[in-house]
């Protein structure tokens, strides 16, 4: 046995190992005791406020957007309060329960409801409320209430939404708002301070003024606080302080800017009441030439854009992009086609400035051309016989410009569009417009390969061709006719507004080009020849072959230029066929751009009626309606009766072929 006991002498040799590991041992007990200092005493001051700061989890508080209001400060968007309910996958330890239990009161399939809180779980993780349900009314808010207290994660919270007062009517101008969404992030956030910065959910303008004016209308988001407990689940506290430190954790929202547009609410109304009477597709614009204010704006068919802010089921957004009339697109500004005959009265300046006509020159129309071996028809298939350049316009002879088109050449007569406006974006502060298109001989040969055809000028010279505008280019083309020159920069804010009234921004009017003193122009008409347009625009509308003569306001002469747009080429047995006949898809567009009244004018409209088969059946009756809501209003002692509605006869040229 004593081979197993410890020899003395060894014992001896491991003594000093084990001063080692005593020393070890108090030296790491001085660096932990050293180490404790450092955070209680040296750090301790902000290691606590770290501390307190993860006691509370900061809740954003969406501000209020920003109203829209008319000229007049009638209020066209606002904001109501709205309940929803939701769920809170991180308390919600009974979802199938719940689920079931909710369902009959929402009027949801339970297994919609379950297979909703595990998606936007699995997606945003278990702490953020899943949305089930908004807009919801006072009895489904009274019989959810009284199930909260069974039914762990259930909740109610009222929200701000959006409101459209004029619901359908302006929606494509007004836009809409949503969610901002996981790609958009990275863009909102750019440049923004971390206290600035969006998170997912968060409400941003998505279309219209309300992604262009987005930063003036969604003002500054607040914030509350909620505590939390180490795992940053809510926890109930009664007493909550208001500072961490020096930093505060709750800010109130500042509500968004209030926008006052150039609108008249009881012109748009009018025009709206128009559009939806006649069933038209399109879109129509009215502005004051004095100054660009647009003061309607219209499209049709349309839709709801409140529907976006409660949150636009799959259903109703499928049908709305499947609709085979586009009700989303702003047609005003984003549907280009050829002018029609509304672009004769460029075609017959151009002419008169080029001197390949006067004004006592007279063409023959016998209701045809014959080009080559190709026949071009005129509207009118007896003819209009011989006319000069003001009878021209009026009866819109097809004949007259074919010879003026070959006489100027293409390249010309873009000359004289672009000057007018023609060819690029108007600059309306809004998104989606497109430029239009004048065609050149360049142009054709970039584009196609190919050199230009000397025929391609007869069909041209009508607004047949290449040519593509849009109802607000017309509008600005023809405010030019109205001013006898000056045409003014088109805009639809008047004023921006902070919450107490007072005027952040005053737009005034900005003169963008004029033809007859050639300001920002390629070229410069006279005077002369202005007033020569002027006269065939108004014997369309007041003389006794006036294509719109049909078309009257009591007291006010209109002045303007109808226009029909063909869909593709008819055959000879095809030209003068009944356009109503036709499956709508194939009926012409129609056009009408006027001003009124036509000594002094103080509106332009422009109106675009898709499939409407002729400007003068199609789209002057919408014009002549807007009209005369605005000279009711604002002229009433002028307006001492109704105008009489003239029924065209048997030889009105109303089948869908005329203009």
């Amino acid at each position: 046995m004593n081979e197993y006991l410890s020899d003395p002498e060894e014992a001896k040799d491991y003594l000093p190992r084990y001063k080692y590991i005593y020393a070890l041992v108090a030296f790491t007990f001085v660096i932990f005791i050293m180490r404790l200092w450092y955070l209680q005493v040296f750090q301790g001051e902000e290691l606590r406020l770290f501390s307190e700061k993860n006691r509370f989890k900061i809740k954003k508080i969406q501000a209020p957007r920003g109203m829209v209001i008319d000229r007049e400060g009638k209020i066209l968007v606002d904001n109501f309060p709205g309940f929803e309910v939701s769920i809170t996958p991180q308390y919600a330890t009974e979802l199938e329960k719940t689920a079931h239990i909710i369902s009959p009161i929402l009027g949801l399939p339970t297994e919609k409801i379950i297979h909703q809180v595990k998606v936007e779980k699995k997606k945003n993780g278990p702490f953020r409320p899943v949305v089930i349900k908004n807009n919801l009314n006072r009895d489904e808010v009274a019989r959810l209430d009284r199930l909260r207290i069974n039914n762990p994660g259930l909740d109610i919270s009222m929200t701000i939404q959006r409101s459209y007062l004029l619901k359908e009517n302006g929606a494509q101008l007004f836009g809409y708002v949503g969610e901002i969404s996981k790609d958009e992030l990275p863009k909102y956030n750019k440049n923004l301070r971390p206290d600035e910065q969006f998170s997912q959910g968060d409400i941003v303008g998505k279309n219209g003024l309300e992604v262009v004016y987005d930063k003036d209308l969604r003002g500054s988001s607040g914030q509350d606080f909620i505590q939390v407990d180490a795992r940053g689940r809510e926890i109930t506290s009664l007493s909550v302080p208001e500072f961490i430190g020096e930093v505060s954790l709750t800010r109130e929202p500042i509500p968004g800017r209030t926008l006052m547009l150039t609108i008249d609410k009881d012109i748009q109304e009018a025009a709206q009441a128009s559009f939806v009477a006649k069933e038209r597709i399109g879109g129509a614009v009215a502005l004051n030439p004095k100054n660009g204010e647009i003061l309607a704006w219209v499209n049709g068919p349309s839709f709801d854009p409140t529907e976006f802010s409660k949150g636009i089921s799959s259903k109703m957004w499928t049908e709305l992009i499947n609709h085979p009339f586009k009700p989303l697109r702003n047609k005003v500004i984003q549907d280009h086609f050829p002018p029609g005959s509304t672009f004769k009265a460029i075609v017959a300046l151009a002419a008169l400035e080029e001197k390949e006509v006067t004004k006592s020159s007279t063409v023959f129309c016998p209701g045809f051309y014959k080009f080559g071996r190709r026949i071009y028809h005129c509207h009118q298939k007896r003819g209009h016989g011989y006319v000069n350049v003001v009878q021209a316009l009026e009866q819109s002879c097809d004949v007259f410009f074919y010879k003026m088109g070959l006489a100027l050449g293409i390249d010309r007569i873009a000359k004289y569009a672009r000057s007018f406006g023609f060819g690029k974006r108007t600059g309306i502060h809004m998104v989606n417009e497109v430029p239009g298109l004048v065609p050149t001989e360049e142009w054709k040969q970039k584009t196609f390969g190919e050199p230009w055809q000397p025929g391609e000028n007869l069909s041209n010279a009508i607004g047949q061709g290449f040519f593509l505008t849009t109802a607000l280019q017309l509008a600005q083309a023809f405010t030019s006719f109205a001013n006898a020159g000056p045409v003014f920069q088109p805009h639809f804010v008047k004023k921006v507004l902070d919450i107490d009234g007072k005027v952040i921004q005053d737009i005034k009017e900005e003169l963008k080009f004029d033809t007859v003193t050639g300001q920002n122009t390629e070229v410069k008409v006279s005077k002369q020849n202005m007033d020569i347009i002027r006269e065939g625009l108004w014997m369309v509308g007041n003389g006794p072959s006036g294509t719109a003569k049909w078309h009257k306001v009591a007291n006010t002469p209109i002045a303007g230029k109808t226009g029909t747009v063909q869909l593709f080429t008819l055959s000879a047995d095809q030209v003068f066929a009944d356009c109503k006949s036709r499956p709508i898809k194939q009926r012409h567009h129609g056009w009408f751009v006027a001003y009124a009244p036509a000594d002094n004018p103080e509106i332009v409209v422009s109106v675009l009626a898709e499939h409407a088969c002729s400007g003068s059946g199609g789209a002057a009756p919408i014009a002549r309606d807007i009209i005369e809501a605005y000279m009711k209003k604002y002229h009433p002692e002028k307006f001492v009766a109704a105008a009489p509605k003239i029924i065209p006869n048997k030889e009105t040229p109303d089948n869908g072929n005329a203009d």
